[in-house]
């Protein structure tokens, strides 16, 4: 079976939406058009990120048809060595940069996705449906419980947590990205994986699905909540070196971050980035729905725009490598990457256009990107499973 190009087109897009927000202007330091390219990348292109994590564990489970016996094990058995390193790499980012990698995110859902590969897509939308519904609030009563001393008294027993900060209370329910409330992203783009995607027909009404999801969400949280409801909660984005971890004493707190004593009811009914409410689940499903089946279509149907946007979809291939990379450039080019707090798009478009051509170039020559190829070398063991 060949590549979903729109599928990597998406992913391009994703980290391209990744490197805005870490590498990019403020919102508050953006006007017209770069106000809603900031907007729509603080939060999205991390649940997109999220819901092509979904999307590729069932490449490997078996996308239209789960693998059974040992095909089945040993596909299970990749997906967990996946996850084991890529908690492992966010452990290590997160010590070497500091803040909070999604990377460590990532491995945890994958892990507990594991038991849901051969679910078919209607069981698995309903999953995420029912998820989105109801894990918010659990995250509220689950925080409410959390005390300063019980998180203390975790925490000291925590080696992820003593070796980055960002230990399993921050994994699963506290952090930036908790599994908690970023579960149903994951399921939702393994229920995606199970349709065919190639299909005009299963487009449009993806398409469909999507535009609802969206307009009602985001249409509305603005009619229960007033015109603050998708102020983005980490409306600046992550400070400089992280991916995601507020700014001690910002004066917004996401829903999910453990800080819930003073949050009114009210908060419920927002949908801003990264405020892990049902609205902002539901309305972020919509557009990275949107994305993909964009995408998709716009490489099944525009020809020379495939052929245009070559380099780009390469980006998408190695897309691991992408976002570790820009990590790496940022250490040895500090001024490259800025603060956080400059007002030019320079630097972002030139980690854009470096990422491009280093893709475009690479991917001449080999199949994988550097760091895809060590990831499918490290799940070699699986294949002895029987």
């Amino acid at each position: 079976m060949g590549r979903l190009v729109g599928v990597d087109l998406a992913r391009a897009l994703a980290v391209f939406g990744m490197y805005v927000v870490h590498i990019g202007p403020p919102l508050s330091g953006t006007h017209g058009l770069g106000s809603w390219v900031r907007y729509m990348a603080d939060g999205h292109s991390s649940v997109l990120f999220a819901t092509l994590a979904g999307f590729s564990l069932m490449l490997i489970a078996g996308r239209r048809e789960p693998k059974t016996g040992p095909a089945g094990r040993q596909a299970k058995a990749r997906i967990a060595i996946r996850a084991v390193i890529l908690l492992a790499l966010g452990t290590a980012m997160a010590m070497e940069y500091g803040g909070v990698i999604i990377l460590g995110f990532h491995g945890v859902y994958f892990l507990l996705a594991l038991p849901l590969v051969r679910l078919s897509a209607r069981t698995l939308a309903i999953i995420a449906a029912a998820l989105a519904l109801v894990t918010p609030q659990l995250a509220f009563a689950l925080n409410s419980l959390l005390t300063e001393s019980v998180q203390q008294s975790v925490n000291a027993y925590d080696p992820l947590h003593r070796l980055s900060d960002v230990g399993v209370l921050d994994l699963l329910l506290t952090g930036f990205y908790p599994t908690i409330t970023w579960i149903p992203f994951v399921i939702a783009g393994m229920a995606l994986a199970r349709l065919d995607l190639s299909a005009t027909a299963v487009q449009w009404r993806l398409a469909a699905l999507g535009a609802a999801l969206t307009v009602a969400a985001y249409g509305m949280s603005l009619l229960l909540a007033g015109k603050d409801a998708l102020r983005s909660t980490a409306e600046d984005g992550p400070p400089s070196g992280s991916s995601g971890s507020l700014p001690p004493g910002s004066g917004s707190v996401p829903l999910d971050s453990g800080s819930f004593p003073d949050t009114p009811a009210s908060s419920f009914l927002t949908a801003g980035p990264h405020s892990g409410t049902t609205f902002d689940i539901i309305g972020s499903v919509g557009v990275a729905i949107l994305v993909i089946v964009g995408a998709t279509a716009a490489m099944d149907r525009l020809p020379r725009l495939h052929r245009l946007a070559k380099p780009v979809v390469a980006v998408g291939t190695m897309s691991l490598t992408a976002y570790v990379g820009h990590f790496l450039v940022q250490s040895a080019l500090p001024l490259a990457g800025g603060t956080g707090t400059q007002q030019s798009w320079a630097p972002v478009t030139m980690f854009v256009l470096g990422a491009i051509l280093f893709a475009a170039v690479w991917s001449r020559f080999f199949r994988r990107g550097p760091l895809e190829y060590l990831l499918n070398t490290a799940t070699k063991p699986a294949k002895h499973i029987r």
